[in-house]
């Protein structure tokens, strides 16, 4: 069974930016694919990518990570302008990041338009 969690960026957006990769990474170590409206910053997704690293054992095989930035997709220059602006105004959270369990997620493609999600069966646990 797949287990999506949606979480809001206002969840974590007061939180330190190793708040934010911890609720993230204990979230993914449930063996749950986060759906985060919004995104990191770029020093937190390197931050992010570098605990995941320090954290795999037995139990937990790491993460499979996506962004999808609607500026960076934009092609018409008015739309674009928009987003920067949006961007000057909120911050540069826009987007969604994916977030999931490497044992469950075995691909994420994206491209301009669509993003797909190949997810596979967990393995059990021998006893």
């Amino acid at each position: 069974m797949v287990t999506l969690h949606f979480l809001p960026y206002t969840e974590i957006e007061n939180l330190s930016g190793v708040g934010r990769i911890r609720k993230l990474l204990s979230l993914a170590k449930q063996n749950k694919i986060v759906l985060l409206q919004g995104r990191l910053r770029k020093e937190e997704e390197a931050e992010l990518i570098k605990t995941t690293m320090e954290e795999i054992n037995k139990e937990f095989k790491g993460i499979e990570l996506a962004v999808i930035n609607p500026s960076q997709t934009s092609t018409d220059g008015l739309q674009k302008l928009k987003y920067d602006v949006m961007g000057l105004l909120f911050g540069d959270t826009q987007g969604l990041t994916i977030i999931g369990p490497s044992t469950i997620v075995k691909n994420i493609k994206k491209d301009p338009t669509k993003i797909e999600l190949l997810t596979q069966e967990a393995k059990k646990k021998r006893k």
